[in-house]
This record gives C-alpha cells, sequence and structure tokens, in this order.
C-alpha cells in the first residue's frame, strides 16, 4: 500500500534527480547566463528553490536550516543574509547569485534533500493535518505546506532546464 509519506519522498526524489540532472557538467558562465538581462539564471533557481525547501523544512521540523548548520552559506559566499531565500529579490541580487559551481549546488540541494526525506519519512497521517502558519486564510496545514514546496521546486527546476535549453553551444 502506497503512503502519503511515499508519495511525498518520490516527488522529492524527483526534485533531487531533475536538479542533478539540469546542473550537471554546466560552467560558471552557463550557471549564470540569463536569457535577458532580468531574467533568472539557472544557478538563481537552483540556489532558491533549495533554499526554500531548507527553510520551510526547518520550519516545519522545529530545526535549524542546512544552508547554515552544514556550512553552504560560509562556502556559497553570496553577499545575503543567511536568512535569505529569494523572494523578492532584484535582478542585481538574481545576477549576485555567482561563483558556485554546479557540483556545490548539488551538494547542496542533497543536503536538503536528505534532511526533507528524512522528515517527512517519519511523519503519520495526522501530522499532514498540523497547520503551520496561522497567517493565511484557511491556515497553512504542514500537507498543504509540503506540496506546495513541491510544486514550486518543479516549476523552478522546469524552468532551469528551460534556460539550459537555451544555452549558446
Amino acid at each position: 500500500m502506497v503512503t502519503t509519506r511515499d508519495l511525498l519522498i518520490d516527488a522529492f526524489d524527483r526534485i533531487r534527480d531533475n536538479t542533478a540532472r539540469v546542473v550537471g557538467g554546466l560552467t560558471e558562465a552557463e550557471l549564470t547566463f540569463r536569457a535577458a538581462p532580468d531574467a533568472n539564471s539557472i544557478a538563481w533557481l537552483v540556489w532558491h528553490l533549495t533554499r526554500v525547501q531548507d527553510d520551510h523544512i526547518a520550519d516545519a521540523s522545529g530545526g535549524a536550516q542546512v544552508w547554515t548548520t552544514a556550512g553552504f552559506a560560509t562556502a556559497f559566499g553570496l553577499p545575503f543574509s543567511d536568512e535569505a531565500t529569494g523572494y523578492g529579490m532584484s535582478a542585481d541580487e538574481v545576477g549576485a547569485v555567482a561563483g558556485v559551481s554546479a557540483d556545490e549546488l548539488v551538494a547542496y540541494h542533497a543536503a536538503v534533500h536528505d534532511r526533507t526525506v528524512a522528515y517527512v519519512g517519519g511523519l503519520s497521517g495526522a501530522d499532514l493535518d498540523r497547520v503551520v502558519d496561522e497567517e493565511w486564510d484557511p491556515p497553512v496545514t504542514l500537507a498543504v505546506r509540503l506540496v506546495s514546496v513541491v510544486a514550486d521546486d518543479l516549476q523552478h527546476v522546469g524552468q532551469a532546464a528551460f534556460i539550459r535549453g537555451l544555452l549558446p553551444d
């Protein structure tokens, strides 16, 4: 019998696999390519989708973010606060996600994925009904938050794949 946990883990596995495929083998110039001056780059999209997943899973689980605890914030050396996830960033800030290799992006995403799967794997059906954000009407449950992360991540990794297809030969 397939459980809700199984479905969520499968979805997060697909995000991880697609993320690794999209950035695999790309140079820094390819990772930071922008189809237009105000467009997102592959590097920014992958950093952002991973930061959001990291932020939301840490919040839901009551733990700290992999970004800071595993040293990725220091290693990436981006000019943002450790709390930045990419929401509301300007075109200039998007362009500042540079100097990071494909391997570093994949490593950060893999670490967040591992944390996500460990957390989701321990959830019960009753856990999914827990309200995690009362700022919305209706309040956001853990189930809704997790599906939102999956949906956003899949959209962003799809956008990164599209940009990869635009890269000049």
